[in-house]
C-alpha cells in the first residue's frame, strides 16, 4: 500500500556539469528498466544544480528534492532558498532535519517543524530525519530520543494527502563510525516510529507512512533492509552519487515489491 521511496541525497557533491551527466544517468537507467509499480525514485542535488538536473529527468517519474530550505516565505535572509523557490525549480519533495543540519548547524525540532510546516503550506512533501547517536544509543536513550524528535518535528502537520510527510530514520551512530546497524536493529526501530506515529496520528495515517532507512544503504545490503515489513525505502547518500549503486538499489526495491 505505501510502496517505496529510493531517494538520493548528493550533500554537498557535484558541480553543475557533473549533476546533469548523474541525472542523466539514472534517467537512462529507470527509463531502460522502469521501477516496478510501488517503487518511486527521488534525487536531491545542491541547489545550485536543481535547474540543470530538473531537465535531465524530464519526461521520467524521477522526483527532484531539496536538501533543506527556510521556514520564512521571503524577506532579508540573505543565503536562504525558500519553499516557494524550490517549488519553482520544480521540486516536489524537500528533506528537512538531516541530523547534518543538527549537528553542524544548530537545528532543532522547533525549527525542523517550523520549516515541514512551511514546506507542506507550498505543496512540498517533506522528509523528516530523525535518529539518535552513538552516546543516545549506547545510555539506552535511544527510543525516547527518536520519540521527542518525531512528537516536536511532526507537531502539527498534515499526515494525509500529497503533502504528507515522509520519515527518514538515520542511525548516526551507524553513518562513518566502524559500527554497524543490523537489518533487525533498522526494522526494530522502524517499528517502533511507526508505533509512535500511530499514537500521533492514528492507525490508518501511520500505515499510509512510509519511513526510510537513512543508514548507509548500500547496494549489497538494501535488498535485505528493503524486505523488512516497516522498511519502505531509503534515503541513500554515499551510493546516490554513482549511477550504477544507486540504480542497483532501485533494482532491489523493484525485486521486493
Amino acid at each position: 500500500m505505501r510502496g517505496l521511496l529510493i531517494a538520493g541525497n548528493w550533500k554537498m557533491n557535484t558541480d553543475l556539469e557533473s549533476a546533469r551527466e548523474l541525472a542523466a544517468a539514472i534517467a537512462v537507467g529507470v527509463g531502460e528498466r522502469p521501477p516496478a509499480e510501488g517503487v518511486d525514485v527521488a534525487v536531491c542535488p545542491p541547489f545550485v544544480s536543481l535547474a540543470g538536473v530538473v531537465n535531465a529527468v524530464d519526461g521520467t517519474s524521477i522526483l527532484v528534492g531539496g536538501q533543506n530550505m527556510s521556514d520564512k516565505p521571503s524577506g532579508a535572509l540573505t543565503g536562504e532558498i525558500s519553499a516557494a523557490m524550490l517549488v519553482s525549480a520544480g521540486c516536489r519533495l524537500v528533506i528537512l532535519g538531516h541530523s547534518e543540519r543538527r549537528q553542524y548547524f544548530g537545528e532543532t525540532d522547533e525549527s525542523v517543524n517550523a520549516k515541514c510546516r512551511a514546506a507542506q503550506d507550498a505543496g512540498l512533501q517533506p522528509i523528516v530525519c530523525v535518529g539518535e547517536h552513538l552516546d543516545e544509543r549506547e545510555a539506552g536513550r535511544e527510543e525516547a530520543v527518536v520519540a521527542s524528535q518525531l512528537r516536536g518535528s511532526l507537531r502539527e502537520l498534515n499526515p494525509t494527502g500529497l503533502t504528507a510527510p515522509i520519515v527518514a530514520y538515520e542511525p548516526v551512530w551507524a553513518i562513518g563510525t566502524g559500527h554497524t546497524a543490523t537489518p533487525e536493529q533498522a526494522q526494530t526501530m522502524h517499528r517502533f516510529i511507526r508505533d509512535r506515529l500511530t499514537e500521533l496520528w492514528g492507525e490508518k495515517s501511520a500505515s499510509e507512512t512510509r519511513i526510510l532507512y537513512g543508514g548507509s544503504m548500500k547496494p549489497d545490503n538494501a535488498k535485505e533492509l528493503l524486505a523488512r515489513p516497516d522498511i519502505d525505502g531509503g534515503l541513500i547518500g554515499g551510493a546516490s552519487l554513482d549511477a550504477s549503486s544507486f540504480l542497483s538499489i532501485v533494482q532491489s526495491g523493484t525485486e521486493v515489491v
